[in-house]
């Protein structure tokens, strides 16, 4: 079972690696097919996953080296098999990456220079292959396992495997419903934004100002302002339409006219296209939300609650009439969804501190007073919270927790086919590995391999 939690986990674990700080003396220590690993990969793993668990067991040296060769291996054979990653794949997952980084930083290019050595460039130039051949492993390791299902049987036979004395304890869970409603800028703020967007507008297109670096100076979307507007290369239909609309009708060189959008106001310029991909930059200029829409839009949920309390508006009503239609719980009757696990159950260590305390005096199908929180699109928002549904806490049984166990169960089927795949693809891939690891027992497949080692 260790084996194949580390090889299921493995893709998972590159998502860091090349961040670490200092020098390492390289070498090649295997090659699969006809990709290398180097010591340093290894050796930055091993300090990754160090300082994400403190005390690695014994042999953590060969387990997280038989991850990355397994990893070598996925890569190769989708080389072999031409699957494919696009450029704008790429660009999409390192910018998430590089938004959550820098966001524990306080949105501080410096800070990130200062902790990884290098500029924000540098280092998306240094991890953009990084990032390729992490994608073509996932979709190598899902085409693999693609067709593994599970029955009911089976997960009642792996339930009945799991020991009595080790049965998971579930502590207490919770359902929450959530109306998400954003405060909406009043005519004076929307009217300076504009104006401050023709402005900035005039400035590149009469006066030959810098679009970069009014983008790093000026532009209220802090993702792309610190890459002086850059946005990449993005196939059609990921962008708002009304930003897209006009992106698209754009000559290469081209600047637009000011677009308004759900985020502000936009100066866009097309860099390249390609079919149905564009490299686009822009300049955003929202319009500031003031104490006054704050408190309307506080008040406005306060009527809200009252209809709901009052059996005015049901609860599910409500959602498809005032909840911001660009949160996920919208589409789900106003159900948060665990980004831990996919479903609408958490336990209460789970939640954000003033979701806790909201719910923690609720009983059943209360409604919360308006909470502001900061939604993932970086935006002031008021919540209304229901308490939807409440477990206590339990030793897991077939009857109240078949998801969860049926979950783990087709985890560990996929985790069996993974490492079934992976002893049988070794037999038809060269592989050469450092005799330094001889003695490494995780190792034994790949030594075992039908090619000669260091021949």
């Amino acid at each position: 079972m260790r084996l194949v939690t580390l090889i299921i986990g493995f893709v998972g674990l590159i998502l860091t690696s090349g961040f670490t700080q200092g020098e390492v003396l390289d070498k090649i220590i295997a090659i699969v097919g006809s990709e290398i690993l180097l010591k340093s990969e290894l050796d930055e793993n091993i300090a990754l996953a160090r300082s994400q668990s403190g005390v690695l067991p014994e042999d953590a040296d060969c387990l997280i080296l038989n991850q990355l060769l397994s990893q070598k291996l996925l890569i190769n054979q989708a080389r072999l098999d031409s699957i494919q990653v696009l450029d704008e794949e790429v660009e999409g997952q390192m910018n998430a990456r590089f938004e959550q980084i820098l966001v524990m930083m306080n949105n501080d290019p410096q800070q990130f220079s200062d902790y990884y050595g290098m500029s924000i460039t540098e280092a998306r130039e240094k991890f953009r292959v990084d990032m390729k051949d992490q994608l073509l492993a996932q979709r190598m390791q899902q085409t693999v396992i693609a067709d593994v299902k599970i029955t009911p049987a089976e997960v009642i036979s792996f339930f009945n495997e799991i020991p009595t004395d080790s049965l998971p304890y579930f502590n207490s869970e919770v359902e929450i419903g959530e109306i998400v409603y954003y405060p909406e800028p009043n005519d004076v703020e929307l009217k300076k934004a504009k104006d401050e967007a023709f402005e900035l507008r005039n400035m590149i297109v009469e006066q030959g100002a810098n679009f970069s670096e009014l983008a790093k100076s000026h532009s209220d979307d802090p993702g792309s302002g610190r890459l002086g507007g850059d946005l990449g290369w993005q196939k059609r239909g990921q962008f708002v339409p009304e930003f897209e609309a006009v992106a698209y009708t754009l000559e290469k060189g081209e600047i637009s006219e000011v677009v308004k959008t759900e985020f502000g106001f936009h100066i866009i310029q097309l860099l390249e296209r390609l079919g149905n991909r564009i490299h686009t930059r822009h300049i955003l200029i929202q319009p500031a939300i003031t104490q006054q829409d704050m408190a309307d839009a506080r008040t406005k949920l306060e009527e809200v609650r009252e209809l709901i309390m009052t059996d005015s508006l049901s609860f599910s009503k409500a959602v498809k009439k005032y909840s911001s239609d660009k949160t996920q719980s919208y589409f789900n009757d106003g159900l948060m969804i665990n980004p831990n696990s996919g479903s609408s159950f958490f336990e209460t260590s789970e939640l954000d501190v003033d979701v806790y305390f909201a719910i923690d005096t609720m009983k059943l199908n209360d409604v919360s007073s308006p909470i502001e929180q900061i939604s993932d699109r970086r935006e002031a928002a008021f919540k209304l919270l229901k308490l939807v549904s409440i477990t206590e806490p339990h030793v897991a049984s077939i009857q109240n927790d078949y998801s969860k166990i049926k979950n783990a169960a087709i985890e560990e089927k996929k985790g069996r086919a993974t490492v079934k795949w992976v002893e049988e693809t070794i037999s038809n891939t060269y592989i050469k590995l450092d005799d330094d690891y001889l003695n490494c027992e995780a190792l034994a497949p790949w030594f075992k391999s039908k090619q000669e080692i260091n021949p």
